[in-house]
């Protein structure tokens, strides 16, 4: 099975180091030196990994081949993908990897249908599903368990339970500024 477990970032330094924006909880085991991923896009790898290291709380990698800013810049965004044996998976039930929520249906609790998953933005605060609705547009669910009421692989859906405004604007709380009195406060 194939997952993604980092995104290459923005190139650091001069001599071929990117940052990486780790989506795996086995850096050390899929990201060390000497192992070979797969990319997507295919064209730009396979990438084997010669060095790592952590600084300012970021992982640093340098990739062989890569020796200088111009080559490492040439792979920002680039996803790193590992082949996992599905055995190696969590058994966590609230646990998931992308490509299980990928295409999932997105639901309101009384069957209400939103859209799917058609992305996954891994933001440093949260996880958000960028969601399609029917009509072509696009909603961004924040994969929070205030939000996120149930994910059932099963039946390939997400139940959220949103507040007002998330989905439809005119479902807004307007918050006033005014006083009892009509005031301005």
């Amino acid at each position: 099975m194939e997952l993604v477990v980092a995104r290459i970032g923005r190139a650091h330094g001069i001599k071929g180091e990117v940052s990486v924006e780790v989506r795996t909880d086995e850096p050390e085991q899929r990201l060390g030196p000497g192992a070979v991923l797969r990319t997507d896009p295919a064209a730009a790898g396979p990438l084997t990994i010669e060095t790592g290291r952590v600084h300012s709380g970021r992982l640093m990698l340098r990739f062989a081949g890569v020796k200088d800013r111009t080559g490492a810049e040439a792979l920002r965004n680039i996803l790193l993908i590992a082949d996992v044996d599905p055995e190696e998976l969590p058994a966590e039930p609230d646990e998931y990897y992308d490509h299980q929520l990928m295409d999932l249906d997105v639901v309101l609790q009384d069957g209400t249908e939103i859209g799917r998953i058609t992305e996954i933005s891994h933001l440093p605060t949260q996880d958000l599903f960028i969601v399609e609705r029917p009509d072509g547009t696009e909603v961004m669910i924040p994969f929070v368990e205030e939000i996120v009421a149930e994910i059932d692989l099963a039946e390939q859906r997400c139940v959220i339970t949103p507040p007002p405004g998330l989905i439809d604007e005119h479902e807004a709380v307007v918050v006033s500024t005014r006083d009892e009195d009509g005031e301005d406060a």
